[in-house]
């Protein structure tokens, strides 16, 4: 089984997706449907493995 997600590593992924995200919002033409719902898809795929990793670091 992998081990979790170690503080420093959970920080640096969180700032990479935002600063793509803010990337994305910045150089886009209009903000409409599909890219706000991009936005979140992606937020879950980053956001769910870090939580996963902070409760399994607490056991």
């Amino acid at each position: 089984m992998r081990r979790p997600l170690n503080t420093t590593q959970s920080v640096i992924l969180t700032l990479l997706w935002v600063a793509i995200c803010y990337l994305i919002l910045v150089g886009a033409e209009q903000i409409d449907g599909p890219l706000i719902l991009t936005i979140i898809i992606s937020g879950a795929l980053v956001f769910i493995p870090i939580i996963k990793s902070v409760k399994n670091r607490k056991r």
